[in-house]
């Protein structure tokens, strides 16, 4: 049986939202279908339980056309290249143990058909379970269904969530994703691909503990150079994330797309014409979930990676700031024990501090060299060559390494 914590978080959407004390992990990257990926993330619960996350991300974990999961046919099927069904529940027993979320890749924009309907498409999903026709399929994409509720991801049928049978077929397999396999948080792939409003029938229906979407589309650049207003960026993020109900975060690709230029020796970047932080975090920070890298941005992918020797300025930002900060596990598992532990060590501090996704912060340096705030009246902290560090003797150096420091009352 549920614990009366774990029943009333059930029922009540909003909680981990309010609290605002959530640290995720993207636990996995482009590469982790090659390399028995659940058991691998098992042998590891027990440091990310003791580094203080509260979720982990896990890549797509049905059965899909394609080996990183996100060309998914089969939904019932949980044997994928990153495991079997029987080494996925073994991990999400033993998450559960350690009491920390698994986050669910949900894939539903697109579906890969099993057999060629209207037009010699593959746009039929016959002879497994969801055996929808091509009435299922968007017409834009070679479906007999309505035109698409928001932008086409290319080369697959893309799923028409106007249709009532549709959306009720999806309801259903994420209720089962939820309580039968277990996950308790949601991520929603491409979330551009359908209206925010079917997210929001889809998490009320289910009831995730945490939601968050990957609402992903390109920052304001003149040529190649990124400007420093991107209120419109921002803007179009918050759009999607009212339109869910508020039920769902979001990716702050806005604070990615600004911090990764500002670390160049940019940090007036950070801030914004009315003194916030320029992304969706200054904004709305109970809603933006901010990051460095993912698995398409950074890995082996690279569409778009943080400066690597800037990392742990990066961290450092979103780990002392408002927000909901997310590490990425090549940054926590691959790039050696020193990095590791200066993650943890930051991760610690916002615990220590009370720092949560609405914390107050003041922001005292925002120079090409240079940046420094306060946050919650209780932590500050610096990044950049610049020299700076708090005046009063109250404050007390908690940590520090390559372009930052902290401090903490």
């Amino acid at each position: 049986m549920a614990s009366s914590a774990e029943s009333n978080q059930q029922t009540d959407l909003g909680a981990a939202v309010r609290n605002g004390r959530e640290i995720l992990l993207q636990g996995f990257n482009w590469e982790s279908h090659k390399n028995d990926w659940w058991r691998n993330l098992e042998g590891k619960v027990h440091d990310i339980a003791k580094s203080g996350f509260t979720s982990v991300w896990l890549p797509p974990a049905t059965q899909s056309f394609s080996p990183e999961g996100y060309l998914p046919q089969n939904l019932y099927s949980l044997n994928s290249s990153y495991g079997s069904e029987h080494l996925l529940k073994a991990l999400l027993h033993k998450m559960k143990q350690y009491k920390v979320r698994a986050m669910a890749d949900i894939v539903i924009n697109h579906r890969v058909g099993t057999t060629q309907g209207h037009g010699g498409m593959y746009n039929r999903y016959d002879g497994i379970p969801l055996a929808w026709r091509e009435h299922a399929v968007t017409s834009c994409t070679g479906g007999l269904g309505n035109r698409s509720t928001g932008d086409n991801f290319n080369g697959v049928p893309n799923i028409d969530h106007t249709q009532d049978f549709v959306r009720k077929d999806i309801k259903a397999w994420l209720q089962w994703v939820r309580n039968t396999v277990g996950f308790q948080d949601f991520r929603f792939d491409f979330a551009r691909g359908y209206s925010a409003k079917y997210v929001k029938e889809y998490i009320e229906g289910a009831k995730p503990i945490f939601s968050v979407g990957e609402c992903w589309d390109s920052c304001n650049y003149s040529g190649s150079s990124l400007d420093y207003n991107q209120d419109s960026h921002r803007q179009r993020v918050i759009n999607w994330i009212d339109a869910t109900g508020q039920l769902s975060t979001a990716f702050d690709f806005t604070t990615k797309g600004i911090l990764q230029e500002a670390v160049k020796g940019q940090f007036w970047r950070l801030r914004d014409s009315q003194g916030k932080p320029p992304g969706v975090m200054g904004w709305w920070p109970s809603r933006a979930v901010t990051f460095l890298d993912n698995h398409d941005t950074g890995s082996t992918q690279a569409h778009w990676p943080f400066p690597s020797n800037h990392v742990m300025e990066g961290y450092a930002y979103i780990l002392t700031h408002p927000g909901i900060p997310t590490v990425f596990y090549d940054h926590f598992y691959d790039w050696g024990a020193p990095i590791h532990d200066q993650i943890v060590k930051l991760m610690d501090l916002r615990r220590r501090q009370d720092i949560h996704s609405r914390s107050s912060i003041r922001i005292t340096e925002a120079q090409p060299n240079l940046y420094s705030a306060i946050i919650g009246e209780k932590l500050c902290m610096k990044i950049g060559d610049g020299s700076w560090c708090p005046a009063g003797r109250e404050w007390t150096l908690a940590a520090s390494g390559h372009k930052y420091a902290v401090w903490h009352k």
